[in-house]
């Protein structure tokens, strides 16, 4: 199938396809696979977070080598499901997680600035909804609450000094830095989106746009227990922490899980997921001195970021971007062996 083919085009020529088939979704949902996916996920996750259970917590010495190393456990699992239980197996590995080809690159680095910036877009608006419904105050001038946490760690380590430069062209540094901050991440945030946007989420697909959309989701955000149960992200170490992070990763998951099949690639979801890491704690540079910062109102992952992705994703349904959704993959699934 030529990558510029829309989404209701027919298998490409010469593989022998059904008329309909589409190479880079199954014709039913693997079920034996996605089961031994999340198996694969899900145990990986807390088996690397085993040793912060055992002792340290979040504040261990190697708490961010093992954070960074539980992200590439949904990889694993995808290939698990797809080398070992996915029958038919797709013939491109590469092709039907969305790492290649990479064109037509117009709608590829499109879709990927859209992401990046978008992403940025969603924690920014959280923050001001945030402040809009009096969860928080905000210091766009003086930057109060930035200046007060810079003291305080220049304090802690002993030092005695002004800050190098004024407090405003210190935030504007911060917030011109977070693109940037969206690509180094992406060198960690692929270990996921292979997984839940690469593999998952395609995998579903025969169950209809929205039913996969939710399901990945949910599971996205589930997986994230081992570390929510420790008081990461919203200081909540019990089951309202979890339920925070299935829904906001719910949420989010439908814009990033869009760019995927908008794009037929997952490339756009990855550097997303990056902004949406780097951009997270621009709270923190907004805040007025002694402002309330429950994260469930700051965070992009809390309330206020569910409402703008919510928000942004009725804009798409209306725009009719969820009903376009191409296809890179070229060959055809191998035969069930």
């Amino acid at each position: 199938m030529s990558a510029a083919q829309p989404a209701t085009a027919v298998g490409g020529g010469g593989t022998g396809a059904p008329a309909g088939a589409r190479p880079d979704r199954p014709p039913r949902v693997p079920w034996l696979a996605v089961v031994a996916y999340v198996v694969v996920a899900f145990g990986l996750a807390w088996l690397v977070t085993l040793p912060l259970w055992l002792g340290g917590g979040l504040t261990a010495p190697f708490a961010g080598v093992l954070l960074i190393a539980m992200m590439f456990t949904p990889t694993i699992g995808a290939l698990v499901a797809v080398f070992l239980v996915q029958r038919p197996r797709p013939r491109s590995v590469p092709e039907y997680l969305g790492m290649w080809p990479l064109r037509p690159a117009w709608r590829l680095i499109g879709l990927s600035l859209a992401g990046i910036f978008g992403s940025i877009l969603v924690s920014v608006a959280a923050v001001f909804l945030a402040a809009a419904f009096g969860a928080v105050r905000l210091d766009l001038t003086g930057f109060s609450g930035f200046s007060e946490l810079l003291h305080s760690q220049l304090a802690a380590a002993g030092v005695q000094q002004e800050l190098p430069l004024p407090i405003g062209v210190l935030v504007l540094i911060q917030l011109l830095t977070i693109p940037f901050g969206a690509l180094i991440n992406s060198v960690a945030t692929v270990g996921e989106e292979l997984g839940w946007r690469g593999w998952l989420l395609p995998s579903l697909r025969p169950l209809g746009t929205w039913p996969a959309l939710l399901i990945s989701g949910v599971l996205w955000g589930l997986w994230h227990s081992p570390i929510i149960l420790l008081g990461y992200n919203f200081g909540e170490p019990n089951l309202l922490g979890v339920l925070l992070m299935t829904l906001g990763c719910t949420a989010y998951g439908v814009l990033i899980g869009w760019l995927r099949l908008r794009s037929g690639s997952v490339w756009p979801a990855v550097f997303a997921h990056g902004a949406f890491n780097a951009s997270a704690g621009v709270g923190a540079l907004l805040l007025a001195a002694g402002s309330p910062a429950s994260p469930a109102a700051l965070l992009p992952l809390g309330w206020t970021g569910w409402i703008v992705c919510t928000v942004i994703a009725v804009v798409l349904v209306l725009c009719g971007q969820f009903r376009r959704q191409p296809t890179l993959v070229r060959r055809a699934p191998l035969p069930a062996r």
